[in-house]
C-alpha cells in the first residue's frame, strides 16, 4: 500500500510498503480518510526519536485519525461496514497491570500508532481492535472525527483538574492541545478560561471560542493579568499546555491558594520546579499523559454541541501532497493550529 514512510535518515516518502495486517474476530479494518498532524509526528520527522523511541527502521506516521469501517471481526457487533469511525492509538495489553486498575494509557507495554516500532496510519487502510474504536456521531465529520485524538488529552487534563462550577482556568500554550484543553475546561464546569500565548492570531482565534480572555505574553506579564483579572486571587486551576520550560515555571504565580496546576505540555528540557511556591499556596499538581476512557465522553460532548473542533482545523492537504503538508507543519504560521491531511477515497 501506499503509505507516508519516514526513514531512519530522517527523510519522509510517499511509498509503497508491506503490512501484514490480519482481520481477527474482535477487529475492523478501516479506510482511512482524515489524519492529523501531532507535534510527535513533526519530532520525529526532524529529531529521528522522542526519548528512548528512535526510528531505526521505516515507520509510516500518522496517530490522529478518523475512517470508514470496510468489514467487522464475526464477533463484533457493535460497528458494521459502512460506519464512520475514530480511533483511539494505542493498544494496550488487557492483561498488564495498568489495564488492569484501569490505566491503560500507563501501560508500558502500549502498542502505540507512529511510536516505534510500530507504524501509524497515513496509509489507505488499517486493522484495529473495535474496543478501540468509536463510531461518530451523524453531525461529527471525519475531519471532526480526526480531532477526537488531540480533544481526549484535553478532557483528560480537564478530569484531572477536578473542576468545580464556576471555576476560573488560565491556559498557557494556544496550540492545539492549549485550545482543546480550554474547550475541555469549559465544558466540565469552568466559567471562563484565560488564554495565554505570544502569537495573537492564535489569541484572537481563542476568543471567538467562548468565553475565553486572550492575554499576550509577550505584551503583558501573564501571572499580572491572571492575578488582575483574578480580584489578585489567582486561577483556580493552571493548565500548562505550552511545553515551554520558562512558562512552565511560573504556573505556581498564577495560581489561587488551594488551586490545580496540571501540567499537559511536554517540556524539551528541565523545568524549575519551585516547590516553596507549591508549598506556600498547597496547590495540587497534577500529571497528564495521553488518555483513559475518554473517547466516548469527548465524541458525546461534540455531538451535543458542547464541544465545537471545527474552528481548530486551519489547514487541509491531499494525501499526495503529504510531504509539503509537514514542511508546513515545521514552521507553522501563527494563523495555524491543526494540519490535516485527507485520503483519497476509493
Amino acid at each position: 500500500m501506499q503509505a507516508l514512510v519516514l526513514t531512519p535518515d530522517r527523510k519522509l516518502h510517499i511509498r509503497d510498503i508491506s503490512i501484514d495486517e490480519q482481520l481477527g474476530p474482535h477487529d475492523v479494518r478501516i479506510a482511512l480518510r482524515v489524519i492529523g498532524i501531532c507535534g510527535s509526528d513533526v519530532h520525529y520527522y526532524t529529531h529521528g526519536r522522542i526519548g528512548p523511541f528512535v526510528v531505526d527502521a521505516p515507520m509510516v506516521l500518522g496517530h490522529e485519525a478518523a475512517g470508514t469501517v470496510l468489514e467487522a471481526g464475526k464477533e463484533v457487533h457493535h460497528l458494521k461496514a459502512g460506519d464512520r469511525v475514530c480511533m483511539e492509538p494505542g493498544i494496550p495489553d488487557p492483561n498488564s497491570r495498568a489495564s488492569r486498575l484501569g490505566m491503560y494509557n500507563l501501560d508500558p507495554a502500549v502498542r502505540f500508532w507512529a511510536t516505534p516500532p510500530y507504524h501509524g496510519v497515513l496509509r489507505p487502510t488499517v486493522v484495529h481492535p473495535a474496543a478501540y474504536t468509536y463510531k461518530l456521531p451523524d453531525n461529527v465529520g471525519h475531519a471532526e472525527g480526526a480531532m477526537v485524538e488531540p480533544l481526549a488529552v484535553g478532557m483528560h487534563a480537564a478530569s484531572k483538574a477536578r473542576i468545580k462550577p464556576g471555576d476560573v482556568a488560565a491556559v498557557i500554550g494556544a496550540g492545539t492541545i492549549g485550545m482543546v484543553t480550554a474547550l475541555a475546561a469549559l465544558a466540565g464546569g469552568c466559567s471562563r478560561v484565560i488564554m495565554i500565548d505570544i502569537k495573537e492570531p492564535k489569541l484572537e482565534l481563542a476568543a471567538r471560542l467562548g468565553p475565553i480572555t486572550p492575554v499576550n505574553a509577550a505584551q503583558r506579564d501573564p501571572a499580572a493579568a491572571v492575578n488582575e483579572m483574578t480580584e489578585g486571587w489567582g486561577a483556580d486551576i493552571v493548565f500548562e499546555a505550552s511545553g515551554d520550560a520558562a512558562a512552565a515555571a511560573r504556573v505556581f504565580e498564577m495560581v489561587c491558594p488551594g488551586g490545580r496546576v496540571v501540567l499537559v505540555g511536554m517540556p524539551v528540557e528541565k523545568i524549575l520546579y519551585d516547590v516553596v511556591a507549591a508549598q506556600a499556596k498547597e496547590a495540587r499538581v497534577e500529571h497528564v499523559f495521553r488518555y483513559a476512557h475518554v473517547y466516548p465522553r469527548a465524541l458525546a460532548l461534540m455531538g451535543s454541541g458542547k464541544i465545537d473542533v471545527k474552528p481548530l482545523i486551519t489547514d487541509t492537504y491531499p494525501f499526495k501532497d503529504s510531504l509539503k503538508a509537514f514542511d508546513f507543519a515545521l514552521t507553522l504560521p501563527p494563523s495555524s493550529v491543526k494540519v490535516q491531511i485527507e485520503m483519497p477515497q476509493t
